[in-house]
Order: structure tokens, then sequence, then C-alpha cells
């Protein structure tokens, strides 16, 4: 890798495991880290995750060469093609399971740019989220925090879960610039995100209750 793929790759991996989001065993950023150590790139590290992830889950997903076949609930399968090609190459990992909302979280890369998708089991439905999401006491709402130089939305977004797909409810953006954001949920109505800026690096935090002013509606 270049320096700057692996500069993209070491933030990318950073972000990974940062949020809880009702998994039974998530993976934590030691383990991401162990895993990863002697990854290629972002999409290898995608696949070593799967590897152990599928010990973990076993009977959720199946990976036959680039197909992934993840098992819906109560009955069928969903399956996910890598697309190989040199200009934007495609992948997609198994990261995860929600149980709560009987969901799956996949890793997925295009190039050195990773996002997730996250496929709710009962009615095969997909939404791509920026980042790992975190899950809301009540399971009512998911919350994702992409920050970062560039290459990010730089926005904290909260997303309604319906059995009809994942929606975009609310949005927010920060003045200054961060250089990284995990969420998490205090309680059903108020969204917390561990951050730090880009200019000293220092931890801080922010809490922003849904009811608060300074919201944007979705675009």
């Amino acid at each position: 890798m270049t320096r700057a793929a692996a500069v993209r790759f070491a933030c990318a991996l950073a972000a990974l495991a940062a949020a809880p989001h009702g998994s039974a065993l998530p993976p934590t950023r030691d383990e991401l880290a162990a895993w990863c150590a002697n990854a290629e790139d972002i999409a290898h590290c995608g696949r070593l995750i799967e590897q152990e992830q599928m010990k973990r889950l076993p009977g959720l997903a199946k990976r036959a060469g680039i197909e992934l076949t993840i098992a819906l609930f109560p009955s069928g399968t969903a399956k996910f093609s890598d697309i190989e090609s040199l200009q934007q190459p495609t992948s997609y990992s198994l990261f995860d399971s929600i149980d709560s909302i009987n969901g799956v979280l996949l890793f997925k890369t295009i190039g050195e740019k990773s996002s997730f998708v996250l496929l709710q089991r009962a009615v095969n439905r997909v939404t791509e989220l920026p980042s790992e999401p975190a899950l809301a006491p009540d399971r009512q709402r998911l919350a994702t925090a992409d920050f970062c130089p560039s290459g990010c939305t730089n926005e904290l977004v909260v997303w309604r879960v319906t059995r009809e797909g994942v929606v975009r409810e609310l949005v927010w953006r920060s003045t200054e610039a961060w250089s990284d954001a995990t969420p998490r949920w205090r309680d059903a109505e108020t969204v917390v995100v561990d951050y730090s800026t880009a200019d000293d690096g220092m931890p801080r935090t922010l809490e922003r209750r849904l009811s608060q002013a300074g919201w944007l509606a979705p675009r």
C-alpha cells in the first residue's frame, strides 16, 4: 500500500467496532486490530474479520469465492457478490449480527472507501450506512457518526428502524472539524458522541436530545 492508502486504512480500522449495536458478540477494537494486523488493504481486512465472525455466528453466512450468502429469517437467503475491477473493486464481508432487530451488518469496500450495509433479515431489505451504527435502547433508532478530515459525510445521523426499511430521520453537522467520532445512546431520546477535533485531537463528548434544536431534516 502507498503511505496515503495506509493512513486511510488505519483510520477506517480505528472506526470499526466503535459503536455498540445490540449484537451478542460484537468484535472489540483489540480483536479487530489483531485480526487485521497483516491485512493487505481494507477489503482484505474485511475478509479476515468475516473469517472470525463466521466461527462465532455459525449458520448465518456462507462464502463461495466472490459470493456471500446470508440466511434470512424465517426463511430464504440474500446474496452479495463482489465486483472484481481494477478501477473500482467492490467487496462485501460479514461483520456482525444485530440480533435485537433481526439484522446483519456487512462491511463494504469500494476501492479504498468503506461503509456498512444493514440487511433486515425478515424483509430482505438493505440500507447502506456511512459508519457502524449504534442501536438505541428501545430498538427504534440507529445513530451513525461519520467524521474525518476528508472523504466522510461529516454528519451525525439518527435513523428510524421500520419493517419497510431504515430511513434517515435527523441530521446534525458540527461547525468544527472532527478527526473521528463514536455514537452511543444515553437513553432512547438522547444520543451521545465521543469525538476528537482535528485541531488538537483531545477527546470530547457531545450530548444531544432528539427534541433539541439544531437538528436538520434529512436530504
